[in-house]
């Protein structure tokens, strides 16, 4: 294979690329400084960090509905199946294959489980039959939602709200999804439930994943890549299992060992990327 044929042949698996990128809001704040990530097609990426590292601030610049809280991406570019999206709007990207599910669900509360997945299905264009084939597709993956489709989705729990949005976000067959705090607010056996949601997604239907999640553990088992934000910075990434077993990993975000370590910069292992001086 020629060298044009091997970087052809790595794009082509590449759906999501972050280069050094910058955020500021209100055009003073510097938010992210430097960030890069890549998302392999079919893949499941995690950005992990407590809250404020800049988790959901990665996934708005992608989704580029900063402009709704005064932000703006000021350096560096994304590119989304080859193309730099900064200048495109949020709805020309979810025509694109490219969706996020906020954190918090936002679910409609006033309209059913059905009538908010139905919504989901408003930049489609290929007809009613093709609409309801794929509301059929999301309730095999969401049963719960089948049960519970004609009830109000304010008046459902915090759980099958989730599971809602995600399955909203489906019913635009989307290529990726970008999650932002899947487990908050949900009791762990919940959280394992709509992870797994998410595996059989990623596997079946080939939908590529990048999530934002504080609970490193749950993120780490489902992920196939993490990245460590700290500060508006990956201070470190890697393959998820060997995150899963890196002894620094271990001791400050998994509670495994150590006490009053105030920041992942005081580990011994600690990496500053090249690409932050850049």
């Amino acid at each position: 294979m020629s060298v044009a044929e091997n970087l052809n042949s790595q794009e082509a698996e590449t759906i999501l690329s972050i280069n050094n990128i910058e955020v500021i809001y209100n055009h003073v704040i510097l938010v992210l400084k430097g960030v890069s990530l890549t998302v392999p097609k079919g893949g499941i990426v995690a950005i992990l960090g407590a809250n404020g590292a800049g988790k959901t601030t990665t996934l708005r610049a992608v989704s580029n509905l900063l402009h709704g809280e005064r932000g703006e991406v000021t350096k560096g570019n994304i590119v989304f199946n080859g193309d730099e999206i900064q200048s495109l709007t949020p709805n020309e990207l979810v025509r694109r294959g490219c969706i996020q599910v906020m954190e918090g669900r936002h679910c409609f509360g006033h309209l059913t489980i059905e009538e908010n997945l139905l919504t989901g299905a408003y930049t489609r264009k290929d007809g009613a039959a093709a609409v309801k084939d794929h509301l059929d597709l999301v309730y095999q993956y969401f049963p719960r939602l089948k049960e519970r489709r004609k009830s109000q989705a304010g008046y459902t729990s915090g759980g099958e709200q989730q599971m809602c949005a995600i399955g909203r976000a489906l019913m635009s067959k989307p290529s990726m999804i970008l999650l932002d705090e899947p487990s908050m607010g949900l009791a762990p056996q919940l959280v394992e439930e709509i992870f797994e949601i998410v595996h059989n997604l990623n596997q079946q239907e080939g939908v590529s994943f990048l999530l934002a999640e504080q609970n490193t553990n749950i993120a780490l088992k489902y992920a196939t890549y993490g990245y460590i934000l700290e500060s508006g910075r990956v201070v470190m990434d890697g393959e998820a299992k060997d995150l899963r077993e890196n002894e620094d990993v271990k001791e400050f975000y998994l509670g495994v060992g150590g006490e009053g370590r105030k920041s992942f910069k005081d580990v011994k292992h600690y990496r500053r990327r090249k690409r932050w001086l850049a």
